[in-house]
């Protein structure tokens, strides 16, 4: 259900958390975007639905265990809908099994309509996974399923979206959807210990054999799982043609065989029911191309939009994980609001190295990350904590989560990276969510503003500041993490400790937490005449029309 934003006035959603009291919210419009907001009046998608229930899964292996039994309840006459930017038909979902293809093919042969959208994808040389999609391709269409290959996109861009859709034609309160930065491939099955995924993707020498892996999906249930059905209809059913865009690939995916035109979906079934206390609005980034997107004509970037609406309401802590923090546009609006906001933090928990080694990986990121963080740190002056990640044996752990927690009010977390490239360029897909239930633990409402901290929101940073400090996950050892201070303290003290054992040649006893100090690269001044403009054209491009860009705006 979609209720427009009012004001004066109050949304009572019956929580029964926290001893089931139904807790006021103000209007959803002072965090979220509104239609209007959203920039796209072409798509069908509303502004937010309410009544929902989301469950953050952290690490891959929690992902797809919850994947299986989710899929392994699918029956004839329901839908399993996916989108992904890589899919590795062989990747055990859990430690016996299945593997992705057996997965998808057995939902098919128990009658089950299973349809997929894959990027195409660039050659494997230029470590991307080109042979991988279409063999993703080739089994599921083996098995009865139809997967599109698809490069409906800009150049030099890619489609990113992670999405699992599963509807029950019989019983739509058992209908759910998984929706955040996690790929059904290679790589992704981690857990907390982070020794790595058994079937490991080549990364970095730095970050071992088998690398270890950090990531968030999101499960949710309730009316936005229907909206999230929508957002896989309307990339489907898009008339857009894909061989204007690559025509080469696509004379060689006819001539392979690979399916290129999708056939009808079965006609979209109801929403489902409300079901819990979460608010829910579905961001997402579309480019603008030519031909355009029949439902994003000029393209869409809510996700830039949403995320510069909560962080200009940011007072006193911002809390970001991501695998790419390295765009000045982006660190602008950061910068923004420290400037405007002298107890505000920013903590920030980054990759040590960038996932591929050589010349050309590696400096124009280091460039992009070197000048983000600069006009970060400038404009918080000792109030930008930034910090990568290692696994108990020092080998670091490479973050490739998506999230973002703003005063223990608003979160996200999606496909997107903090980068041009996800705010404007490639297809991109994440969820805004606003728990209605306020969380009763001091500080009450840390941002001063009467929103109240919210209980997902704050239990989220909490959990993965736990994991991070090897703290007790029952949650026992979270006094000095509730309030903003002590908790950008308490990180700074473990990260501190932890260098300090490194620096003295590990003596001694290692101490608690996983968290170093992260040390920016600066390149010299030489690389910079050549990995500049290949950062700003190719690593970090912008797909925004020409009038926005020339506003500087989203």
């Amino acid at each position: 259900m979609h209720r427009l934003p009012r004001r004066p006035g109050a949304l009572v959603v019956a929580s029964g958390r926290r001893g089931g009291c139904d807790l006021p919210v103000d209007s959803p419009a002072d965090w979220l975007l509104t239609a209007e907001e959203r920039g796209n009046p072409a798509t069908r998608l509303p502004a937010w639905t309410e009544g929902n229930l989301v469950e953050p899964l952290v690490h891959g292996s929690t992902y797809f265990d919850r994947l299986v039994q989710a899929v392994e309840a699918l029956d004839a006459g329901d839908h399993l809908f996916f989108t992904d930017w890589r899919g590795d038909p062989d990747e055990r979902l859990r430690p016996e099994g299945p593997s992705v293809a057996q997965l998808l093919t057995e939902a098919v042969r128990r009658g089950v309509c299973v349809r997929g959208l894959v990027w195409r994808s660039h050659w494997d040389g230029l470590s991307f996974s080109k042979e991988e999609n279409r063999a993703l391709d080739r089994e599921v269409e083996h098995g009865g399923g139809e997967v599109i290959l698809d490069q409906r996109v800009r150049r030099n861009g890619s489609h990113h979206q992670k999405l699992v859709v599963l509807r029950h034609d019989q019983d739509p309160t058992r209908d759910v959807a998984f929706v955040g930065g996690i790929d059904l491939c290679h790589g992704r099955r981690d857990d907390a210990d982070h020794a790595g995924d058994p079937q490991p993707l080549p990364m970095s020498s730095v970050y071992g054999p088998r690398p270890p892996w950090h990531d968030v999906q999101l499960q949710i249930r309730g009316p936005a799982v229907g909206v999230l059905d929508t957002v896989f209809r309307e990339r489907w059913d898009d008339p857009t043609n894909a061989d204007v865009h690559n025509p080469l690939a696509w004379v060689r995916d006819r001539l392979r065989g690979a399916r290129l035109e999708p056939d009808p979906l079965p006609p979209q079934l109801p929403p489902p029911p409300a079901c819990g206390p979460h608010v829910v609005q579905n961001l997402r980034t579309y480019p603008a191309i030519h031909p355009p997107y029949d439902f994003a004509p000029l393209g869409e970037r809510s996700v830039a939009r949403g995320y510069s609406k909560a962080v200009q309401r940011a007072r006193r802590l911002i809390y970001l994980e991501d695998q790419y923090l390295w765009s000045s546009e982006v660190a602008r609006l950061f910068a923004g609001s420290l400037e405007a906001n002298p107890d505000l933090h920013l903590v920030v928990v980054v990759p040590r190295v960038p996932e591929q080694e050589g010349a050309i990986s590696e400096r124009p990121q280091y460039i992009g990350r070197w000048q983000a963080l600069q006009l970060c740190e400038r404009a918080g002056r000792g109030r930008v904590h930034v910090y990568d990640v290692e696994n108990a044996a020092g080998t670091p752990v490479y973050v490739h989560a998506k999230v973002c927690v703003v005063d223990d009010v608003w979160l996200s977390v999606g496909s997107d990276n903090f980068n041009r490239r996800s705010w404007t360029h490639d297809s991109e897909l994440s969820s805004a969510v606003l728990d209605t239930t306020r969380d009763p633990r001091e500080p009450r409402d840390p941002g001063g503003r009467g929103d109240g901290a919210r209980v997902l929101a704050r239990d989220l940073r909490l959990r993965l500041a736990r994991e991070h400090l090897d703290r007790a996950a029952d949650g026992s050892e979270d006094a000095d993490l509730i309030d903003p201070d002590s908790f950008v303290t308490a990180l700074q003290r473990s990260a501190d400790a932890l260098q300090a054992w490194h620096d003295g040649g590990r003596a001694g006893p290692r101490p608690p937490g996983r968290l170093r100090p992260h040390r920016a690269e600066r390149v010299a001044w030489p690389t910079r005449l050549w990995a500049t403009p290949v950062y700003r054209l190719m690593v970090d491009p912008d797909g925004r029309p020409i009038r926005l860009r020339l506003r500087h705006t989203f």
